[in-house]
């Protein structure tokens, strides 16, 4: 069931989302080389526990996952796409990080991701972030009052296919509120002008995954988490909470 939160509601998800955003900030200030993943996954505990936050991503345990989710933080490296676990792998020259964090707050739910290069970049990787940037860009554009879910799809899976990169096709967005997944799912491909209706007060994680090999295929690490490109090509994750309102997207995920 689709739940259209008040417009009290959607402020107190922007404090929720305020954590994330925060969370991420200094995670991204934290990695350098040399970095462990679990020192990053650190950083991001001490923000939520100062806002007096919690988060839904630890001990989370999908169906389709073997053991409850461990983290924070998903830490998804170069050729990982997401639901990455933060090990004591420690950061390289030239790496390329996807941190996806989410915060609980006063009942309200936040869920946002970025992607950064360590040390030296490599221009096929910043590239890479620039499309993946765009799409959600593109996205988020989309999320207006008397449009439909296909509007969304549409935007981002356009961007990512004119950027020439794949993306796993059972992994999307989502709805989000008291919970972190709710209804209404949010593919990142789909046909303009289909879909759920797009409503004042809905409010969807939106999260395009591009693959920079162009090909869609994927698969599970033994973790039973770790999403990975078949073809060991870079994948980047960008995602924010957003709004749809009579007033245009709101994002509620800025730190």
């Amino acid at each position: 069931m689709v739940e259209i939160k008040t417009d009290a509601a959607l402020d107190a998800m922007r404090e929720a989302g305020r954590v994330v955003g925060q969370a991420l900030a200094a995670v991204r200030e934290a990695a350098a080389v040399g970095v462990s993943l679990r020192e990053l996954d650190e950083a991001a505990r001490e923000v939520l526990e100062k806002a007096g936050a919690t988060s839904p991503f630890l001990g989370y345990r999908p169906s389709f996952a073997p053991v409850p989710f461990p983290a924070v933080i998903c830490t998804s490296v170069n050729d990982a796409v997401v639901h990455g676990i933060p090990t004591g792998y420690r950061l390289a020259d030239g790496d390329l990080v996807s941190v996806d964090c989410g915060a609980r707050l006063d009942g309200w739910t936040g869920d946002a991701a970025i992607t950064f290069t360590v040390g030296t970049p490599r221009p096929a990787d910043v590239a890479l972030i620039d499309a993946t940037s765009r799409a959600l860009d593109a996205g988020i554009a989309a999320a207006r009052v008397g449009g439909r879910m296909g509007d969304i799809s549409h935007a981002i899976g356009s961007v990512a296919r004119e950027a020439g990169c794949g993306m796993p096709a059972d992994f999307g967005g989502h709805g989000i509120g008291r919970q972190m997944h709710e209804d209404p799912h949010v593919p990142n491909r789909g046909r303009p002008g289909r879909g759920y209706p797009l409503r004042h007060g809905l409010v969807l994680a939106i999260e395009p995954m591009l693959m920079a090999g162009g090909h869609d295929a994927y698969h599970t690490d033994p973790d039973g988490w770790t999403l990975r490109t078949t073809d060991g090509s870079r994948a980047a994750h960008i995602e924010h909470t957003v709004a749809i309102t009579d007033q245009g997207p709101r994002i509620l995920t800025l730190p």
